[in-house]
């Protein structure tokens, strides 16, 4: 039941489009869909994501061999810097052992 004056107007506009109901019987369980342009591209630019991120773990890409390469630089530094730090502990220990005698 339409309210107000909408049951006694009657519109004809083309591009109001009414749904069709199917009966179970008629429906195409075969019949494949496309995907839209948008949806492809959004299927292909996920996969192209996950091939980049595989790359990247494995360590074939520019960006990872940079990092890995600032990693290993880090890493030797982090060594040395505790290295000297020991070497300076090991000094003062020694420097308190001789104060005492």
């Amino acid at each position: 039941k339409r309210k107000g004056t909408e049951g006694v107007i009657e519109i004809s506009n083309p591009n109001i489009v009414k749904k069709k109901n199917l009966k179970a019987r008629d429906v195409d369980l075969e019949k494949t869909t496309e995907l839209s342009r948008r949806e492809r591209e959004e299927i292909e630019k996920q996969k192209s994501h996950e091939r980049w991120m595989k790359m990247q773990e494995q360590g074939k890409t520019e960006s990872s061999k940079k990092d890995l390469e600032r990693l290993e630089l880090i890493r030797q530094q982090r060594a040395e810097a505790a290295k000297k730090r020991e070497e300076e502990k090991a000094a003062k220990e020694s420097k308190k052992v001789e104060a005492r005698k």
